[in-house]
């Protein structure tokens, strides 16, 4: 059987459920058609940071993100990461071009792997757990 725009978009909700470290979110999902869609939102942590993300998604033939960004800011609103794969930065010469990683500043770019949104919380669950959050 196979995975509907629907089920994605409820197993994402499910998942930041799950985190004890959310302290509040809000997801808008809109369904395109049976397997696509475009999800966005916020994450609220408890230490007031904020992650903003946003995905157009295909579920047809597996999980397929046409346009995705995660963007993590601290209490201050300054940015820790953004994950994106918006294709502006091809003179970079990344290895994973166009996916790639906004780390500490918009000009600190590193190539990455296309996170998932699993992917992100763990991160950002490592950067709680390294700060001693409860």
């Amino acid at each position: 059987m196979k995975l509907l725009i629907e089920n994605y978009f409820q197993e994402i909700n499910n998942l930041v459920s799950a985190c004890q470290f959310v302290r509040n979110f809000e997801l808008i999902a809109d369904k395109r058609s049976g397997y696509g869609g475009f999800i966005r939102g916020n994450i609220y942590f408890l230490d007031n940071s904020l992650l903003h993300l946003r995905e157009f998604v295909n579920v047809k033939n597996g999980i397929y993100r046409g346009k995705y960004a995660y963007q993590y800011m601290d209490a201050a609103n300054n940015l820790i990461f953004r994950y994106d794969n918006a294709q502006h930065h091809q003179k970079l010469n990344l290895a994973n071009y166009p996916h790639h990683k906004h780390q500490g500043s918009e000009d600190n770019i590193i190539s990455s792997d296309a996170p998932m949104l699993a992917d992100i919380l763990l991160e950002i669950e490592e950067l709680f757990d390294g700060e001693n959050h409860n």
